[in-house]
């Protein structure tokens, strides 16, 4: 679902009572929900499935299991264990639905983790995806809110995932560039998420990208943040040909509805294109993490190179007095 949607449909449940116990919740929203089970522990939990994006079933099962896995990731934690969600449709061979899990089974072991069980169901197109079960200490959780003014922005993958897998769809992407996109959405966010972590607390602030863009996802820390952003459109990173792709309007249904939503917010330059901006709004799946950290934390996490990439694309601005005055800029 798009953002403006979703929004629409969860709004009932932001009333309910919570238990103190619940760290992160619907009240404000997040990668994951946290519950606490003592000083030293809380649990993570998180579900991600969707259709395939690419064709191959070992891949297409391992970047859903990376996807699934990687709210853990944003919210600080390490994955302990996961549950398969399938659908599946009759006409299509048990083989195929046995590469997907293989391909996921084999990413939750890089993780560390284990496949614990599962559910299965018919459907008319199949879908695939995971529930994820992390810790975290409950000091140590990272959430979307508390940038601050002066922070940098980093991002530990390239965008363009969403016009490549399009393209990919109507048989128009060079296999080299796709290749780069699998690999891309193949890789766990797991190091990068350990090396925010050891930088307590000079990361202020994390997500991770994946359907409402870089833009949608920085939206939602600005706003739990409650300050502006400023984006350097020039250092974002891109996978090969991502431009390209836009130019021949390989533009997903979900860039769209971000576009939609999230323009009353965003300040572009008039320097940037169409094509420009359809790379800003681009839905990604098994992105990176994108986080706010204070500039003393820089130096160390990008000396991680080449081991664990991060780019630095913008800053945190002035801080604000209410959602309304939140704005990202785009230069």
């Amino acid at each position: 679902m798009g953002p403006e949607a979703l929004a629409q449909v969860l709004r009932p449940l932001t009333s309910l009572a919570a238990p103190a116990e619940l760290l992160v919740g619907l009240h404000k929203a997040d990668d994951a929900a946290v519950y606490r089970v003592n000083d030293s522990q809380a649990v993570i939990s998180t579900a991600d499935f969707f259709p395939p994006v690419v064709d191959d079933p070992y891949a297409f099962g391992a970047i859903a299991a990376a996807n699934a896995m990687s709210d853990v990731y944003a919210m600080g934690g390490q994955v302990m264990m996961a549950i398969n969600l399938v659908a599946w449709p009759d006409n299509l061979e048990s083989a195929l639905l046995s590469e997907v899990l293989r391909g996921s089974a084999d990413t939750v072991a890089q993780a560390g983790a284990v496949i614990a069980g599962g559910h299965t169901i018919t459907d008319k197109e199949p879908k695939y995806g995971l529930a994820v079960t992390g810790m975290v200490h409950p000091e140590h959780i990272l959430t979307k809110g508390g940038a601050k003014p002066g922070d940098l922005l980093i991002l530990s993958k390239p965008l363009g995932t969403g016009l490549l897998t399009t393209a990919h769809k109507r048989d128009q992407v060079y296999p080299s560039d796709l290749d780069t996109a699998i690999q891309s959405m193949m890789q766990l966010n797991r190091k990068t998420s350990q090396a925010l972590v050891r930088e307590g607390a000079g990361v202020h602030a994390a997500t991770d990208i994946t359907g409402y863009g870089l833009l949608g996802h920085a939206w939602e820390m600005a706003v739990q943040s409650l300050v502006g952003m400023h984006i350097e459109y020039a250092g974002l990173p891109l996978l090969p040909n991502a431009r390209h792709y836009a130019e021949q309007g390989h533009i997903t249904g979900g860039a769209q509805r971000n576009e939609a939503y999230l323009t009353p917010h965003v300040r572009i330059d008039a320097r940037l294109d169409d094509i420009d901006r359809a790379l800003l709004w681009d839905p990604q799946t098994s992105g990176g993490l994108f986080a706010a950290i204070d500039p003393v934390a820089w130096p160390s996490l990008a000396a991680l190179a080449p081991e664990v990439l991060f780019w630095c694309i913008g800053t945190v601005t002035e801080q604000k007095q209410d959602e309304a005055q939140v704005l990202l800029e785009v230069y």
